[in-house]
């Protein structure tokens, strides 16, 4: 298993990362607030989790251990795989999931792309035993990350990749723009939130 990776971030897009380890690149999928939060050029460190399939080997990348054990314990819950994990966890901070599963807030959890009423209620009943097992842990290097010039492009491909259309992900962007011109050092993760909340409602 591979946990984690610490390397030069050599390429990234909306939803991935390329880490050069010692002139060996590996390519992770991320959640997009996560992809937006490195730069080219510059060390970063991800908290990772390999998805091992008969046909392919995937890494997934996380801004922190938290993050990426909330992603692996939600795939504990039937019917739930790594890319329906991943839009959990890109939607819902590994705070926001835990609390949502303990008030069986289903409202919150079918704010996920791809998980309906019935899904939410599967989480919430297989979950809500194991999710307080994990710790609450944050990553001050991730949330203070400022948001570059760039940040629509990062927020509309993020939101297109986990499935939502160009339209919607362009009308997502003019409803949080108002944030940037608000405060411009607004992390681009911050947006990406408030853009799927407004996408929810």
């Amino acid at each position: 298993m591979i946990a984690q990776l610490s390397g030069t971030v050599i390429a990234a897009g909306a939803t991935w990362v390329v880490l050069d380890l010692n002139g060996f690149g590996v390519r992770t999928l991320c959640t997009p607030a996560t992809a937006s939060a490195v730069r080219v050029g510059q060390p970063a460190t991800l908290a990772t989790s390999l998805v091992v399939r008969e046909d392919s080997l995937t890494l997934y990348g996380f801004a922190d251990a938290d993050e990426r054990d909330c992603f692996e314990l939600v795939q504990s819950a039937s019917g739930i795989g790594p890319k329906i994990a991943q839009a959990v966890v890109s939607v819902l901070s590994p705070d926001a999931l835990r609390a949502a599963i303990a008030a069986e807030n289903i409202s919150a959890l079918t704010k996920v792309p791809g998980i309906g009423v019935k899904g939410a209620q599967r989480l919430v009943i297989e979950l809500k035993d194991k999710i307080n097992i994990l710790a609450a842990v944050t990553d001050p290097a991730t949330a203070a990350a400022s948001v570059p010039a760039q940040w629509r492009d990062q927020v509309k491909g993020g939101l297109e990749g986990l499935g939502w259309s160009s339209r919607d992900a362009d009308k997502a962007c003019d409803t949080v723009a108002h944030l940037v011109d608000d405060d411009p050092a607004t992390p681009v993760a911050v947006l990406m939130r408030a853009a799927l909340r407004s996408l929810a409602k």
